[in-house]
């Protein structure tokens, strides 16, 4: 299980990520764009992925990594189950969600 302080040291190691309140969540931007979010409540993680990245990600296992039902899914957001994501997945998907971000700034 991957907890919400190791998810948090995870997202704010790369170059320039913030973390900033999201409704209920916290959410990690680059250049003020999220790439991440994280609702510990409910121990799950948002990322945005590009549609073939995402695709990649969620053949691995379908029920720890998933597109978000809807619209939202369809432009590449995608949640991460916390409690049975490896943490060599959850930095592969992070690492990815970032350089997404990141590139479209």
């Amino acid at each position: 299980m991957i907890s919400a302080k190791t998810f948090r040291q995870l997202a704010l190691a790369f170059s320039q990520a913030e973390e900033h309140p999201h409704f209920e969540k916290s959410s990690f931007r680059i250049k003020k764009k999220i790439f991440a979010t994280l609702d510990e409540k409910k121990s799950v993680a948002v990322v945005k992925l590009s549609p073939i990245d995402q695709s990649a990600f969620c053949a691995f296992d379908a029920a720890v990594i998933f597109p978000i039902p809807g619209s939202w899914g369809k432009q590449g957001w995608t949640m991460i189950e916390l409690k049975k994501v490896k943490i060599s997945t959850l930095k592969d998907a992070l690492s990815t969600a970032y350089a997404t971000v990141s590139k479209n700034r």
